[in-house]
Formats: structure tokens, sequence, C-alpha cells
């Protein structure tokens, strides 16, 4: 319900907050006499498009924008807030650079910060009427469900939470069937269903109970058409079914599945596959071009072998892959079935270091170039933990829905390295399938980003 709307809310707070952000340094160079600037300089567009840009990585970073929570303005207000703190810390250290602690050092991001704090609290404040105003409830949007049962009282719960405007009156069904307390009154029986729905003014029936379960609701549905009523039908397919399920359509067939995979959109594979081009082109270039023959050289005046590691692993939909990383250990025969571990001996010098920088995965890019990998994803295990985990771990194959990644959503909650109990491999599939059923480009961005921020602080967990 309501997803246009939420998606509506969701721009124009963006739109409005970047329009805040510009009137504030507009306001600035117009009334100020500490800078000499003009209205619509370059200069200024220019500063104006850095401070959004950095307004935008700080939000896609605190998820301020999210559509399940875009229209509860009180934790909006609070993420606001945790977002404007990180947009401090954002723009000293990309503006100023990182000399061992952040400052903002040019005046106008003193003077800037406080007039925007100003004008985006104003904006929250229409933000918040704006909510509010949609979510009173009136008599223009009186709502009956028919039936009560199971899925009637979820409705009534899932509809007074995250509906709009929705004014639930009550619920219409013979009184033989009504075997406990319920938070709404049962108004009507079903035969008198419509009569009373007509003098509550109401606007929507929703029914639980399908035409062949009861035949009035034949009559019902017709009725409603003549007297302006929408008529909505929600089928309860839990008991055929018994686990949650998202309802696709091709043309006029109804088709389930069991997961909500946005990756299944063309669009956003494509959007995906250029973040994922972009970025290993530029590490390609600008790092592995030197950091391939500098490490190959340490890894070569240490051990006996190649500089490269080459592992078969499995990819998506289980198909199998060469997964390249530094060469990290000493050659041995248990390469493809022994995972490392803490003071592992196979383990050399340079790779050590390798392993807690993370520098080993670096050659994946030219996986990601290559189609194999992406930047994020669930991370590829070898072939035998494939076979063994499968056999005790529930889903774990669906997690080989989408192509494995350098980096992933488990792996900066802190699952990574060395499985070492059945936990630790269940904790990281369910973050691996969350992060399935949850993508966008923005949680990429975020996972990226916070992944090279762990680096920065060394925050590498069981990196060995």
């Amino acid at each position: 319900m309501n997803r246009q709307f939420k998606r509506q809310i969701q721009l124009s707070l963006l739109m409005t907050d970047l329009f805040c952000l510009y009137c504030s340094s507009e306001l600035l160079n117009i009334y100020s006499t500490k800078y000499i600037f003009h209205f619509f300089t370059n200069y200024n567009s220019l500063n104006w498009t850095s401070f959004s840009f950095y307004w935008i990585l700080s939000s896609t970073i605190t998820v301020l924008y999210a559509k399940k929570d875009i229209l509860n303005y009180k934790y909006i207000f609070k993420k606001t807030l945790f977002t404007f703190l990180l947009f401090v810390v954002i723009t000293g250290f990309l503006s100023n650079g990182y000399s061992g602690s952040i400052t903002i050092i040019n005046p106008i991001y003193v003077d800037l910060l406080p007039v925007f704090f100003v004008f985006i609290f104003i904006n929250r404040l229409i933000y918040k009427s704006i909510i509010k105003s949609f979510l009173i409830k009136s008599t223009d949007n009186n709502v009956m469900i028919l039936g009560y049962n199971e899925t009637s009282v979820k409705l009534a719960r899932y509809l007074t939470k995250e509906s709009i405007g929705i004014n639930l009156i009550g619920f219409a069904e013979d009184k033989k069937n009504v075997h406990t307390v319920s938070n709404y009154p049962i108004i009507s029986n079903l035969e008198n269903a419509l009569s009373v729905a007509k003098n509550c003014n109401v606007k929507q029936i929703f029914s639980t109970i399908s035409p062949n379960q009861n035949s009035i609701i034949n009559e019902i549905i017709k009725q409603s058409d003549d007297a302006c009523i929408r008529f909505r039908m929600v089928p309860d397919l839990s008991n055929l079914i018994g686990k949650p399920f998202n309802i696709n359509f091709i043309h006029e067939l109804p088709v389930l599945s069991f997961h909500n995979e946005a990756m299944e959109d063309i669009g956003n594979i494509y959007l995906k596959r250029v973040l994922d081009i972009f970025i290993s082109v530029i590490v390609i270039v600008f790092i592995l071009s030197w950091l391939v023959p500098l490490i190959g050289l340490l890894i070569k005046l240490e051990s006996n072998g190649p500089i490269f590691f080459s592992q078969i692993r499995t990819g998506k939909n289980n198909q199998l892959f060469n997964c390249l990383k530094f060469r990290s250990m000493n050659l041995n025969s248990e390469a493809d079935t022994i995972q490392a571990s803490k003071n592992d001996n196979r383990v050399t010098t340079i790779g050590k270091f390798l392993r807690n920088s993370s520098i080993d995965e670096f050659p994946q890019f030219i996986n990601v170039l290559l189609g194999d990998m992406s930047i994020v994803g669930p991370r590829p295990l070898m072939v035998k933990h494939t076979d063994d985990y499968s056999k005790i771990v529930d889903k774990y194959m669906v997690r080989h829905f989408l192509k494995p990644g350098i980096t992933g959503w488990a792996q900066i909650n802190g699952f990574r390295g060395e499985i070492t109990n059945k936990s630790q491999i269940t904790n990281r599939i369910r973050f691996d399938l969350w992060y399935l059923e949850n993508w966008s480009i923005f949680l990429d961005v975020k996972i990226i980003f916070l992944t090279v921020w762990n680096l920065i602080l060394k925050r590498q967990i069981n990196a060995y």
C-alpha cells in the first residue's frame, strides 16, 4: 500500500534537502562580507556540487531516505541529526584532507553548516506537517474487512500501522465464526455487510473470505461497484504454502516467488554491472598496475611458486570459476580442503601482511571485470565447503542466486574468515539472504564505503 506515495516522499525529501543546501550556500554568498563570491559563480556551483555529493554520501551511509521508514517522522528526525553529524565529518575530511585529525579549516564551512542545519530543521518541520496531515484518520477512507480470522487480524494490523489515511471501522463476520476478542468491533454479519458499509460511508472493502468459501461474497463484489465502493480480495495462501512469498504477474497470470530478488530486474543487473566495471577498471589501472609487480617481487623473494593463487570456487547459479588472490601461503596440498586459520604455519610472512590488510583479495577485481564476481555480494567459498554447508545449513544454496563478491553485507558485520562452528556459517547465510532481498545500488555503495572505512581503521576481524 502507498508505495508510490513513499517514493514521492523519498524523492521530495532528498530534493528539498539539496535545495536547502543550495539556499544556505547562496545566502552566504549574497550576505556575507567575509567572502568575495558572486551569485551563480562557477566557484559556488562547484562547492554546492561537492557539498551535495557529501550529503548524498552521508545519507546513503545512514540510509536516511529508506522507504520502509520514510513515513515515520520521529525516526527521520533522529536519522537526520545523525546524518548531519556525519556530513560535518565527511565535509571536513574530504575538503581538507586527512592529517591525523578531522578539522574544518575553511571559514565558509563554519558558517555554512549551522545555516544549513537551520534550513534542514525547517524542512523537517514542513515534512512532519505533511506526513501528519496524511496520517489523520478521516471518514474519506473508511475501510471494512470481511471475515474474522488470522489473515484479517494481520491485515487490520498492517492497514492501521503502515497505510496512509486508513480508518478501519471494523469487521463483518457471522457471530458463529468469532471465537476471540477483537481490537475492532464486529459491526455486521456477512449478509448485511454491504448495507452497513453504505451507512458507515465505507470506501473500501477488504475480503479475507473467497467466493468459493461463501457465495455471499460474489453478490457483495457485484453490489460494491454499484455503490462506488472499492472491493479488494486478500487470499490466504499460508495454509497451502506455509512460508512468506511475493506475487508478480506475467500479463494476467499471478506468479508466486519465495524470495524478493531485486537483481532479477534487468535494469538493476545493468546498474550493478556498470558500478562493477567502473570501480574494477579504476582499481586495475591505478592500483593493480603497480601493486602486482611490487607484491609479486615480495612473494617471489620469500617463497617459490606463482604470484597468484587460483582456486575453483562456487559462483552464481552454482557455476564454478577460478577465483584469484595474491598467493599468501607456501605451496601445499591442503589449500583446496583446509581453510586458513589463526597462526596457520602455511602462511608466509608477506602472506600474513597481505591477509591482515586484505590486499590478497585485490586480484579479484580482475574476476569482477571478467564478470565472474561483483564488488559486493556473498563471499565465494571453496567447493568442498559449498558441498559441506549445503547439507547442514538451511537455504545455503540461495546465496548463489547472486554473483559472489569481494566484500559483502555479512563481512562488514563481522562474519568473515575462518568458520569454526555452525552458528558462524548460519549467521553469514542470514546476512547474505538479507542482502539478496534488500539489494539497492545505495546499499552497495554503503557496503563499499564501510569496507574501505574498516580497512583504514584496521577493523579487520578474523583476517588471517
